[in-house]
């Protein structure tokens, strides 16, 4: 049956444009890692030896000193944003970071930020840093979620008031999968005059997303989960047009200057989208983000998220069928428009059989404590096949015991 829907699959030449070394692996990680491009070999090869190699600091006229705009604006074909209001820069954090600030100077006396539980928890860390950098005159609420699975959409906008500067979320949980719906959120924050960041990093490139439609303010998200623009990749930030230069950047370089090549000693900030860069980029890795988001632009993102919503039902009803009378739990929503690309299960014994599957069953998922297995479905390059061959081998790992074998302590990487 699962063969069958990979031949009735019209997505299914596009598994053929990434690189496969081992072809027997099951890669159920995606919305960590992206698959490798073939693309990328190509381009990497020729941004060393041509665009660095021969051609040296000429490259920066060849190019490079417009590529954060320039892949900025593909993105944002993806995420429903002008081309002008998307831009590369950054780690997701330090994006975060200038955004999050640059929000609290702007709404003044404004003292509450807003989040939930479930938030990706880095976003909440640099949260609680510029509450100290700010001299702690600002309150982090961060509202539980009420099953830890769902965003508590209800209690947060009850929390919202006039004193209200920030709400802060992920647009895709990073552990259930749970996905907040866009419009309805930011419309909350406005009402109150509060601004909002929404995190994509786990929605980008794997859900349909409409920032213009939804009224959004500004966003961040990484390029290397559902993007494959590969390990540690430059991020992307997202500013609406209008609050761009209404808006100052806390982490002002010399690429966000105005004129940067005269050098003056007095900072003066580009117009636009540009004012939010901050130092020289990594030229050779944003590059390489390019041959993942040409993948998707051409298969186009409804086709995707529709294979997407195909996929993750037929694990669930795998779950229902396999799994679930052998201990397994579901850890993402069964509504398939309140969940994105990823669908996670857990076990009391999630750790060591995460291990089992990585080390004898060829199948590489990720682990969130405490219990959760994370299995993301990259619709480009994941098969029905792939989808069936896990849900069998796990069954196996907890009926025959094998997960006994491996110890329960945690790596550090999961």
């Amino acid at each position: 049956y699962a063969q069958e829907l990979d031949r009735q699959d019209p997505l299914a030449s596009y598994r053929e444009q990434f690189d496969f070394p081992d072809p027997n692996l099951i890669y159920m990680d995606g919305n960590s890692l992206g698959r490798l491009p073939v693309d990328a070999i190509e381009l990497g090869e020729d941004l060393l030896k041509r665009q660095w190699g021969e051609r040296l600091i000429r490259s920066w006229g060849d190019g490079w000193w417009t590529r954060p705009l320039d892949i900025g604006a593909k993105i944002g074909q993806l995420i429903g944003a002008r081309p002008d209001e998307v831009i590369v820069s950054d780690s997701t954090s330090v994006n975060f970071f200038k955004l999050v600030l640059a929000v609290l100077r702007r709404q003044g006396s404004r003292r509450q930020i807003l989040t939930d539980d479930l938030n990706f928890p880095s976003d909440i860390y640099i949260l609680q840093g510029i509450i100290d950098l700010l001299g702690n005159r600002h309150c982090l609420d961060i509202v539980p979620s009420p099953d830890g699975l769902l965003g508590p959409v209800e209690a947060i906008k009850a929390r919202l008031n006039e004193n209200s500067a920030l709400l802060s979320l992920s647009h895709t949980v990073f552990k259930s999968g749970f996905t907040y719906d866009l419009t309805t959120m930011t419309a909350a924050a406005h009402e109150v005059g509060a601004l909002v960041v929404w995190d994509l990093s786990h929605s980008v490139g794997s859900v349909p997303i409409d920032l213009s439609e939804a009224n959004v303010d500004l966003a961040v998200g990484c390029t290397y989960k559902y993007l494959s623009g590969g390990p540690g990749a430059p991020a992307f930030l997202y500013i609406r047009r209008d609050l761009q230069d209404r808006l100052v950047n806390p982490l002002s370089g010399w690429w966000g200057q105005k004129r940067p090549f005269d050098f003056g000693l007095d900072y003066v900030p580009e117009s636009g989208l540009q004012r939010f860069q901050t130092g020289t980029l990594p030229m050779i890795s944003l590059s390489l983000i390019e041959p993942g988001l040409d993948l998707l632009l051409q298969a186009g993102m409804e086709a995707v998220r529709a294979k997407s919503i195909l996929q993750t039902e037929y694990l669930i009803g795998l779950w229902k069928a396999l799994l679930s009378p052998v201990g397994f739990t579901l850890k993402s929503p069964l509504d398939p428009e309140l969940r994105g690309s990823h669908i996670s299960l857990g076990h009391e014994e999630g750790w060591r059989i995460n291990s089992c599957m990585i080390e004898e069953m060829n199948i590489i998922p990720d682990f969130r404590r405490p219990d959760n297995i994370r299995l993301a479905i990259a619709p480009l390059y994941t098969r029905f096949e792939d989808i069936f061959k896990t849900a069998v081998r796990m069954k196996r790992i907890v009926s025959d015991r094998l997960y006994e074998k491996y110890h329960p302590d945690k790596s550090t990487v999961t």
